[in-house]
């Protein structure tokens, strides 16, 4: 039975009525009963198609997102040990959304949530992983057809900001690097050093197991990278990283009595390292400690930049700084080489520099004397 009802003054009419046990109430923006009408013979039609899919499909689509992303959750909560990334994305999803049902979720829906995201200031990289829930939540193959169709639209992801990152300057480093040894964390010191003398990835060192160091040939082979181009890459360690790495070692082998070739370098356990079957999830409570005693700001990967901006600056080759650090995009490769340029002229400047000195102490008889012809 249709059910459609002027509201207010305005006369506009609206629509009433139930739907696979729920309340379905809505505007039709018009204050012409025949069009109402149709309006609300659009909506059922809607949701019949929602619910006419498969058995669990359809169970989702006329559910609210609210509902559905709680179940989701939950279930997250079992499987993984920390579920707070997906609560937080989760949560503006569900703040924003919460109340809508899955069936009114569409491009237009998507669009609007990344501008409304925006307005708040919310970072782009943010926004996308938030999305990328939201298209989750929907379900197939609703949510697969928008992921496709903003895709081609390049609408899908907004763009991220170019950022190369910064370098730490040398009394920066030498402060972050005090107090990396200080750490409670056992593993704050190693870790960081592979990262500043090594030019280690995160997840690189995070999943690195023993067999990967060759303390006899004073070299790491990285596993797991972000790129094929960086697995299995061999570098070389210097005396700073390997001296942690060996001290690192002997905390190992006295903690849990021996090395398996299994066992990850960096093993996981709360509120201490507990477990070497499995690598620790994240660095980022003890190195946000670290830099607060250093009274330096900066991200962790921003080791690895400082690393391979000293490479550049001492004139190294971008083949010799890609087989250290591994894949290295082509925008950060000119950014480096600008560091080179800089450097050399820097240098080209400090020669002058010493012969405009010595012409001047000398009567202009030296270096810098203008040849006869």
């Amino acid at each position: 039975m249709m059910a459609v009802h002027p509201k207010g003054k305005s006369g506009i009419y609206w629509y009433d009525f139930r739907f696979a046990g729920q309340r379905h109430q809505g505007s039709t923006k018009t204050t012409s009963r025949t069009v109402a009408l149709r309006a609300e013979e659009q909506r059922r039609r809607e949701l019949e198609a929602g619910y006419n899919n498969i058995r669990q499909v359809r169970k989702n689509r006329v559910r609210i997102l609210e509902e559905i992303i709680n179940e989701y959750l939950e279930g997250y909560r079992v499987r993984y040990r920390s579920a707070s990334f997906a609560e937080y994305a989760l949560g503006h999803v569900s703040r924003l959304l919460g109340r809508s049902m899955a069936v009114d979720i569409n491009e237009a829906a998507v669009l609007r949530y990344q501008e409304d995201r925006l307005r708040e200031k919310a970072a782009p990289k943010s926004i996308n992983e938030e999305v990328r829930f939201l298209l989750k939540m929907i379900g197939s193959p609703a949510g697969d057809l928008i992921r496709s169709s903003l895709k081609e639209k390049k609408l899908l992801k907004l763009a991220l900001p170019k950022r190369i990152g910064k370098a730490f300057d040398s009394e920066e480093s030498q402060s972050l690097e005090a107090k990396a040894k200080k750490s409670r964390s056992p593993h704050m010191y190693a870790a960081y050093m592979l990262a500043r003398n090594g030019g280690l990835r995160d997840t690189e060192i995070k999943t690195l197991k023993w067999p990967q160091i060759d303390f006899e040939a004073r070299t790491v082979k990285v596993g797991r990278a972000k790129t094929k181009a960086g697995e299995n890459r061999i570098v070389p360690l210097n005396d700073e990283v390997y001296e942690a790495l060996a001290k690192h070692r002997e905390w190992h082998i006295k903690k849990f009595g021996e090395i398996q070739e299994e066992w990850y370098v960096f093993p996981w356990g709360r509120p201490y390292p507990s477990d070497p079957t499995q690598h620790i999830t994240s660095f980022k409570t003890a190195w946000k400690t670290v830099k607060k005693n250093a009274d330096v700001k900066g991200r962790w990967h921003d080791n690895r930049h400082t690393l391979i901006t000293e490479l550049a600056e001492a004139g190294a080759g971008d083949e010799t700084i890609m087989q250290i650090a591994g894949h290295i995009d082509h925008q950060m490769l000119t950014h480096y080489s600008h560091i080179r340029i800089k450097a050399k002229r820097e240098a080209l400047a400090a020669v002058a520099a010493r012969r405009r000195e010595l012409s001047g102490s000398s009567g202009g008889s030296a270096l810098g004397a203008t040849p006869s012809r």
